[in-house]
């Protein structure tokens, strides 16, 4: 008798774990290590992050990791926490959930990044695969996983923001963000040295037309333009108790394995 009743509190304390797991919680909790991936320094300092983010801009990046996916496919895991928790903001669908299960000696290791329905045309299924294969796995095999996962997140954060478009991290072929940063950072400071020099013949031209022309006055308009980017913005308190929103996911995003 007593081994029966053992085994009947066994399946339903199983049990209720396994629907728990997808139960939104009561506070956001952006970053959460089951399978104790991260020092506590490096999950204070990704939490800060996806903190920040969604006070400024209401898209909410959701980090998970684990050991143990009930017997889910990992896509379909991350999909249902996103659901669950409501990731994102109700009516824009913001939201952002990456799942990782670390690598054993007798399984591979995986991750994948599903995004809400509001996120999937500025992170499509093809850059979610390249951000994954660019940015993450080479850190993983590294075993640098806070590495992999934060060049990650910096890479969704600028696309959702449109500090650049999809397009321009797909078709770079040089080997990750900020390998892109580093090149466009390069052609700012040559097409700054190539501006300077026209501005400095610019102006010597100016200084002979004014000079051979009687003392002539001229003025120069520096007036400058500035463009918008594209982001997820609404009236988000940034007050102590804070709560998902209740984004939905589609099926977006992609998963690799290492």
């Amino acid at each position: 008798m007593k081994r029966i009743l053992l085994i009947i509190t066994f399946l339903a304390v199983t049990i209720t774990s396994f629907a728990d797991v997808f139960d939104r919680p009561s506070e956001l909790r952006f970053v959460v290590d089951s399978a104790n991936a991260f020092t506590a320094g490096q999950m204070a300092a990704l939490t800060a992050k996806l903190d920040s983010f969604d006070i400024e801009t209401s898209t909410q990046i959701q980090i998970y990791t684990t050991t143990n996916l009930q017997g889910y496919d990992i896509v379909d895991f991350a999909q249902r926490l996103g659901e669950g928790w409501g990731v994102g903001k109700a009516g824009f669908d913001n939201g952002i959930v990456i799942v990782y299960v670390p690598k054993t000696d007798t399984t591979a290791g995986e991750v994948t990044i599903q995004t809400g329905y509001g996120i999937e045309p500025l992170i499509p299924d093809a850059t979610c695969k390249r951000i994954i294969e660019l940015e993450m796995i080479p850190c993983f095999k590294k075993d640098s996983v806070y590495e992999g996962f934060n060049r990650a997140v910096d890479v969704c954060i600028s696309l959702t923001k449109g500090e650049f478009k999809a397009n321009d991290y797909q078709n770079n072929n040089s080997g990750g963000f900020w390998d892109w940063v580093f090149d466009h950072i390069v052609l700012c400071l040559v097409l700054g040295m190539v501006g300077i020099w026209v501005l400095i013949l610019l102006v010597v031209v100016i200084y002979l037309v004014c000079t051979g022309g009687g003392g002539g006055g001229y003025s120069i308009d520096t007036s400058s333009s500035s463009s918008s980017s594209r982001s997820y913005h609404s009236s988000h308190s940034s007050g102590s108790h804070r709560s998902y929103g209740g984004g939905h996911f589609g099926g977006g995003g992609a998963r690799g394995r290492w």
